[in-house]
């Protein structure tokens, strides 16, 4: 297939950007001090940051518009919680309450007359527990949720009446037992239970104790921290192992380590200046860029320092998932020196400084705003997530690279073009004193080390090649361009797609709270602890009927009932547990000889009955003699991950769904986080489907060839899929966290595949295996410069005691690796196999000549006639020579006769 050049809005922008470079390179310190004042100023907004603190659980990790919360709406209208008659599993949020999980210590049955004993003078000492609030000492008894007037109890410990030697008389049925005519559900109470063929529990693993509390928000929290502080000492004890936990706990927990990125930042800031330094580290006292690349990381961490301030000035909210975006920010800015580095060094050293910055933009500063735009463009539209905590991300994120832009154009390129002019009066790099470009003969080897500089390749006028470009262009590139290894890189690659489709098949959904902890927390063993032994019995789920329904008329009421069955069929359900207002409504009717089929007796009655069970009160919306929403509970089994959620809760809504004679709506408080399972796989489609087209456009538009851009899209397709799959192998969930990643794996992607495909098809060779070795020479380095820049950049977060953090690790890794070879290994091979060699460049050229136009390949390069040949102008020869002894240089002097002036064919291009 022929290339086809799309360079309508490439070429104008790569002119814009060199007449900008000769700008900077004109004014230099002026860009380098604005910049500071600017940073300076915008740095201020960080006075506000504990302000715009913002960590809210469910704010910020769940769907913003999820129908649980919309549910959650409907329940608190219609059943609001009667403080009097407190009931936990009719609570329509989790409420304020402490829990204890105690297991003993060697594992052997909790339910003896010892260990019980342990258990009562734990819980003796929470119920003594004691705050001072507003200047009254306040107890459990003070602040507990009661029923009938008294605190709610423990059922294991209301079963023995609080005595630990009457377990020894007691025959226990689990999950039901009957205490003084009460039925007491044991099974979030005690697990690891050990039962008989008659229910009756032999052995017991775990006793877990539940300490509910008012409403009242300021005083429960004073009460719930002292709890905290006593049940850190009994972690200890000798007898049992207890772990414990507040409805505060997730939330304390996230806004605890928020800032726990900031010194990891720190250790990566340095991490990353040592490696820049050491990657840009020459033995030449004059071309020496140590300064360079020190300014180079400085720029991307102003930029970081600008954007977080300007978001704080505004009053943008400060999430824990922003906390990862410094270290991108670094990672971008590093990679963008390198190029802007890279192509500096491939300008004429004799040249004066504003024309070497102008050739450096008219390459780099092109380049790097493909990525730049790419980059900001995939955060932007991450910005349609969901979630909040995504959507902060990205704002914040985007505006970060944006910044990171602008420096690195105006401060870096400002410093870079006053670096230039220390060069070009060939300065020392330490001292800035003049020192000599050869070596006296009078002095010695040390000398020269040390005190000699401004050395340069005399055929090319460039800066000497470090050894690992020599490296790609005269080992890598010709060995990628072999036909045997392009046979075995076809094969690795699919491998490596069939492992990474294998992988996404596994991946698993949803974030899990326990990873909103730190590997320390004393969270951390109760998660554990209550998902061993108390994962039996889930959710207790309300079933609700959201509007008027006629219950008197026995047709609709049986079938509305059937729509109850139907609920009790579903695997994960058992129908022992099943709680209704109106069956036992119905056994009320039969015992009194009632005929509730009547709507004037059903109306009548209800009331009554009502206030004979006043649990059921609160499950009936019974006002101006109509029932306007009631509720039933159905008790969920064995949901012990995150698949098992996904399918309990897409069950539930299909079948209330399917039920046709009356609307209804299935709840639970921890629906609010399951929400995400809806959303998240779409959500994250949307958005890797989105940015990828829009990807695809911005490569049209600014790389000037349309098969490689469909090559950059691939790439971007490829590195997903593959992040994906080992993601899912390497024990990463798909959650909130991940997604953002996700939106950031393009960006990334689109870096590495778009700087070698511009470099490929800006080539003027006609050979694809030799346009692909130039390219490779050209940014092989770099882009392995800032794929290892990046990776130094997060790999500190794999020490890190937060999930959220290893996570971002995690991915960022796979990204950069799987970007990294794409850009230098498979995408190489696949430009060179389904791209013909340019022999229409040829035939144009000839054409050109013939009509007298002599188009510009390149910078200070023209295509001139000589001998009835074609050769390429360019002052990099040495015009004392009439061949230049290198392959791809050959060097003619014009008879005055013909021309006045000496030619230099370079690059043998032209035909």
């Amino acid at each position: 297939m022929g290339c086809q050049r799309t360079d309508c809005i490439e070429k104008p922008l790569s002119n814009l950007f060199e007449k900008f470079g000769r700008i900077v390179g004109t004014y230099p310190v002026w860009f380098f001090v604005i910049t500071l004042i600017v940073s300076g100023i915008l740095g201020g907004g960080f006075y506000f940051l504990k302000d715009r603190e913002d960590n809210d659980i469910e704010r910020q990790f769940t769907p913003r518009s999820g129908p649980s919360k919309i549910a959650r709406a409907f329940v608190k209208e219609n059943f609001p919680n009667d403080d009097t008659e407190f009931s936990s599993q009719r609570l329509y949020e989790e409420g304020n309450y402490a829990s204890i999980i105690m297991v003993s210590n060697d594992k052997s049955n909790i339910l003896t007359t010892e260990n019980l004993k342990n258990i009562i003078k734990v819980n003796n000492k929470v119920i003594d527990i004691s705050v001072d609030v507003d200047q009254r000492e306040l107890r459990f008894s003070h602040l507990c949720a009661k029923t009938n007037g008294h605190c709610v109890s423990n059922e294991i410990l209301e079963m023995i009446d609080f005595n630990a030697s009457r377990i020894e008389q007691t025959n226990i049925t689990f999950p039901l037992y009957t205490h003084k005519s009460r039925q007491l559900f044991l099974g979030s109470a005690i697990g690891g239970v050990q039962a008989n063929v008659k229910s009756e529990v032999k052995s017991a693993k775990a006793v877990k104790l539940f300490y509910f509390l008012e409403s009242h928000t300021t005083r429960a929290e004073a009460w719930l921290k002292e709890f905290q502080r006593i049940l850190s000492d009994e972690r200890d004890n000798e007898n049992i192992k207890v772990s414990y936990y507040t409805s505060q706990s997730k939330q304390e927990e996230i806004e605890k380590h928020t800032t726990d990125g900031i010194p990891l930042f720190s250790t990566t800031y340095s991490l990353a200046i040592a490696f820049s330094v050491i990657s840009c580290l020459r033995l030449d006292n004059v071309r020496n860029k140590v300064w360079v690349a020190a300014i180079g990381v400085l720029s991307a961490g102003l930029a970081v320092l600008s954007s977080f301030g300007l978001m704080f000035y505004i009053g943008m909210p400060f999430v824990i998932t922003v906390v990862n975006c410094p270290f991108l920010i670094l990672g971008i800015g590093v990679d963008d020196m390198f190029i802007m580095v890279s192509n500096w060094q491939q300008t004429n050293v004799k040249d004066p400084v504003e024309k070497r910055m102008a050739h450096t933009y008219k390459e780099a500063a092109m380049s790097i705003t493909i990525t730049t735009l790419t980059d900001v463009l995939g955060f932007y539209i991450g910005l349609m997530s969901d979630f909040l905590s995504v959507q902060y991300f990205c704002l914040y994120t985007s505006t970060a690279v944006i910044f990171c832009y602008i420096y690195n154009i105006t401060f870096f390129g400002a410093f870079l073009a006053l670096n230039g002019r220390r060069e070009r009066s060939n300065r020392h790099w330490l001292t800035c004193m003049k020192i000599p470009s050869e070596n006296p003969k009078e002095c010695s080897n040390g000398y020269s080390m040390c005190c000699v500089g401004g050395n340069y390749d005399k055929a090319t006028g460039t800066e000497k090649e470090q050894p690992i470009n020599h490296f790609f262009k005269k080992y890598y590139g010709p060995f990628l361009t072999k036909p045997w290894t392009k046979v075995i890189v076809i094969f690795i690659y699919a491998g490596y797609l069939a492992a990474s489709i294998y992988g996404c098949f596994q991946i698993q959904q949803g974030i899990d709270l326990r990873d909103l902890a730190a590997d320390d927390s004393y969270v951390i063993p109760y998660y554990d602890n209550d998902r061993q032994y108390f994962s039996t019995y889930g959710p207790n789920v309300m079933v609700i009927v959201s509007e008027k329904f006629p219950y008197w008329d026995k047709n609709k009421r049986s079938e509305l009932l059937s729509c109850m069955e139907d609920f009790k069929k579903l695997q994960f359900i058992t129908d022992d547990l099943y709680t209704s207002w109106l069956d036992y409504y119905e056994g009320y009717a039969r015992s009194t000889h009632l005929n509730i089929d009547d709507e004037i007796v059903f109306s009548a009655n209800l009331f009554l009955f009502l206030n004979l069970y006043p649990d059921f009160k609160q499950d009936v919306n019974f006002t101006s003699n109509a029932i306007h929403a009631s509720r039933f509970f159905i008790q969920t089994v064995n949901i012990v991950n995150a698949s098992m959620e996904i399918e309990m809760v897409n069950s539930l809504k299909e079948t209330a769904e399917s039920c046709s004679v009356v609307p209804l709506i299935v709840y639970h408080p921890a629906f609010i986080y399951y929400d995400q399972y809806a959303v998240i796989v779409s959500g994250t489609l949307q958005n890797i489907g989105v940015t990828t087209a829009v990807m695809l456009i911005i490569a049209l538009l600014l790389i000037p060839n349309p098969l490689c851009c469909l090559w950059v899209t691939f790439s971007i397709v490829s590195v997903i899929v593959g992040v994906t799959g080992f993601m899912a192998l390497w024990d990463v969930n798909l959650d909130s966290i991940s997604m953002i990643i996700l939106v950031v794996c393009i960006g990334f992607t689109v870096d590495f595949s778009a700087h070698i495909s511009y470099a490929f098809v800006s080539c003027k060779k006609s050979s694809v295996n030799e346009r692909i070795v130039d390219a490779l020479f050209t940014l092989g380095y770099p882009i392995v410069q800032g794929a290892s820049s990046t990776i130094l950049g997060v790999v500190v977060l794999a020490a890190s005691k937060n999930h959220i953090f290893r996570t971002f690790f995690k991915i960022m890794f796979l990204v950069m690796l799987f970007g990294l070879i794409h850009g230098i290994t498979f995408l190489p091979v696949f430009l060179t196999l389904f791209t013909r060699n340019s022999e229409k460049q040829k035939s144009d050229l000839k054409k050109d000549f013939k009509s007298g136009v002599m188009p510009q390949m390149k910078l200070d390069k023209k295509c001139v006639a000589c001998d009835n040949k074609v050769f390429v102008t360019d002052n990099f020869c040495n015009d004392k020579h009439t061949i230049c002894t290198q392959k791809t240089h050959i060097c003619v002097i014009q008879n005055k006769n013909n021309l006045s002036h000496t030619i230099w064919a370079t690059d043998p291009d032209c035909p």
